[in-house]
Formats: C-alpha cells, sequence, structure tokens
C-alpha cells in the first residue's frame, strides 16, 4: 500500500506539501517528501507514486463544503471533542474557500482522484487494499497519536522564536518516536536532520508544509491498521466531515456506527 499525504494549500500561489510513505498494517517508511504547485502537479504526484494500485490520499483540506457561510458540522463536533487541547477547527464555507468561478480547490482535486478510480469514504476497513481519498486534519491528529495536553505552536503566527523553535523540537521528537508506535514509521532521518533554528521565512515554512503532509500521510497509514477501531469521523460525508486518530477514550465510538451519521 501507499499512503500519500498532501497538505494542500487553499491557493495554488502557496505551496502544497506532499509525502509518501509504503507498507502494510504493521507499519510504513517514508519514501519522499515534496513541495507541489497546482492541481495538475499534485495530481501527477499522486498517480506517481500510487499508479493503479492500492493506496490512501489523506488531504489536509475541506473536500465536502455545501455551506455558503458559517462553518460546517463537523468543525463543530472538531471543536467539542478536541477544543479543549486547542485543536479546534477553523470554520468553513463556500465563501471563504472559493474562487471567482466558485470552485473549492479541495472539491475540485478530489473530483479529479474520483475519475482516476479513488473512492471518497472514511469509512476505511482495517488492513483492507482500498484506493481512498480522505480529509484530514493533523492538529487532532497529533493530540491523539502523541498524546499531548495541547497542540504543539510549531506554525509561526507571530508567537516569540523560542516557543516556535521548543515546539519544533517537541514535534521533531514525536515524529522520531513514531519508530517504535503501532503503525511504526521509518525513513525520517533526513526529513528530521534539517534543524529548524537554521531556517526563517520561506524555508521554515517548507519545512513546515513538508512536515505537515508526513502527518497526513501518518494518519493515512493508521487509518490502514486500525480501521474505525481507534480513529473517528467527525460530520458528515454530505456536510462535510473530518477523519482523524481519536483519543483513547473514545475508542470503538465510529465502529458502532453502522451506517453514516
Amino acid at each position: 500500500m501507499h499512503f500519500i499525504g498532501i497538505d494542500l494549500a487553499w491557493s495554488v500561489r502557496n505551496p502544497t506539501g506532499g509525502a509518501v510513505i509504503e507498507g502494510d498494517v504493521k507499519g510504513g517508511r517514508l519514501l519522499d517528501t515534496a513541495l507541489l504547485s497546482d492541481d495538475a502537479s499534485v495530481l501527477t504526484y499522486v498517480e506517481k507514486h500510487a499508479g493503479d494500485g492500492p493506496a490512501i490520499v489523506a488531504i489536509d483540506a475541506p473536500l465536502t463544503v455545501p455551506n455558503l457561510s458559517g462553518r460546517r458540522p463537523a468543525e463543530a463536533e472538531v471543536g467539542a471533542v478536541f477544543g479543549r487541547f486547542q485543536a479546534a477547527a477553523h470554520p468553513t464555507n463556500r465563501t471563504r474557500l472559493a474562487d471567482a468561478a466558485g470552485v473549492v480547490r479541495g472539491e475540485a482535486l478530489t473530483q479529479a482522484l474520483e475519475a482516476r478510480g479513488f473512492i471518497h469514504d472514511p469509512r476505511i476497513p482495517a488492513g483492507d487494499p482500498v484506493r481512498r481519498v480522505i480529509e484530514v486534519y493533523p492538529h487532532p491528529a497529533m493530540v491523539a497519536l502523541f498524546g499531548l495536553t495541547r497542540t504543539l505552536k510549531y506554525k509561526n503566527k507571530g508567537q516569540d522564536r523560542e516557543v516556535l523553535l521548543e515546539a519544533w523540537a517537541a514535534l521533531h521528537r514525536h515524529l522520531a518516536a513514531l519508530g517504535e508506535a503501532d503503525p511504526f514509521l521509518t525513513g525520517l532521518d533526513a526529513h528530521l536532520v534539517v534543524d529548524p533554528s537554521a531556517l526563517r521565512g520561506r524555508a521554515l515554512k517548507d519545512h513546515e508544509d513538508r512536515t505537515d503532509a508526513i502527518i497526513c500521510a501518518y494518519i493515512a497509514l493508521y487509518a490502514h491498521r486500525w480501521g474505525l477501531e481507534r480513529t473517528e469521523v467527525l460530520g458528515t460525508l454530505d456536510g462535510g466531515y473530518i477523519f482523524t486518530p481519536t483519543l483513547p477514550e473514545r475508542w470503538d465510538i465510529a465502529r458502532l456506527q453502522e451506517v453514516f451519521p
């Protein structure tokens, strides 16, 4: 199986992060990271690594946005479960996301992937060689995967640089520890040797985009390992959802649902 993470920029003017893991239910190895541009480059990247075979493409971007304003129920549910960890989601609507032609980038990319044989459905059976595309969100995923009490402030939003670099150091430690996780992830050495303290501006943002893509790809690997046993689908397929590894006290919640809510 190939597990492809896409940290999709909301505009093609900004780079999109890409990452690929190859593996099975036991674990995987990071094969590649990349900085991509327009939708054509994203699709080429997926085709190069997935071919016609089984793969899960996990995209950090809204893939279904039916509402013109406000927020999707998915954002409300993420806030209800993960808000206490500072991992709530920003409101998503077409007014914020659609371009001048009314196109939401994540929706268009999903349609293009469906035309290439991917099924847009986050109900992933554990261990099955599926070909899926799903919407993910790294912040709640990292809370669940790393046992965080609050999100890591590694994104440069004007905070003190010492705080920023402490968050990066913690994130690198957590990523390195995935080598012993279930499922495990190896092949991170070339990525983790990068020293965020030596980066500023665009160079640091590029490292962030690649890192987020790795996390998205790992979420896909985790989905393959656990199915709905240790993950959760917040929201609905028609109204918009977010797929994420979930908190230990919520394991098995989604698995008990025979149909999508």
